[in-house]
């Protein structure tokens, strides 16, 4: 699988020309979406079928600054995974030269979208379960 790229636009910069912090977080939320679309599930799709999966931790480590103008390319791993809960790292790096610019990490849980209770995959959604299985095996 490739890996998602964005553009840095000048509206996610600052005052000292770099990145917003809090865009790293954003990025990962937009390859983490991609991903699932190449799984060929898509957010929609599982809430379609009842799933939420909120974010309920995230962190990033900053390597290096990422400026307007430059592209970076996210790399999503699934590095656990449960049937109920999802962990996935990410690494930002640029496009041109290959450094790293950041690290981070998000945990999911999967919910019923009725009830917000947790909900285990290998029990009630089994062909989704299998998905992010296989995806946790490649990783």
């Amino acid at each position: 699988m490739e890996n998602w790229q964005h553009r840095v636009q000048y509206y996610e910069t600052d005052q000292m020309g770099i990145v917003h912090h809090s865009n790293s977080i954003r990025w990962f939320e937009e390859a983490r979406t991609w991903m699932l679309d190449e799984m060929n599930f898509r957010y929609k799709d599982m809430e379609d079928s009842g799933i939420l999966i909120p974010v309920l931790e995230a962190s990033a480590k900053y390597i290096n600054m990422v400026k307007f103008g430059e592209t970076v390319e996210i790399t999503t791993r699934v590095t656990q995974f449960t049937g109920v809960k999802l962990t996935i790292d990410y690494e930002i790096r640029d496009t041109v030269t290959d450094e790293l610019k950041t690290t981070g990490q998000t945990k999911h849980a999967f919910l019923d979208k009725e009830t917000y209770r947790p909900i285990s995959l290998k029990r009630q959604h089994k062909e989704l379960y299998a998905v992010f299985m296989k995806m946790f095996e490649q990783s």
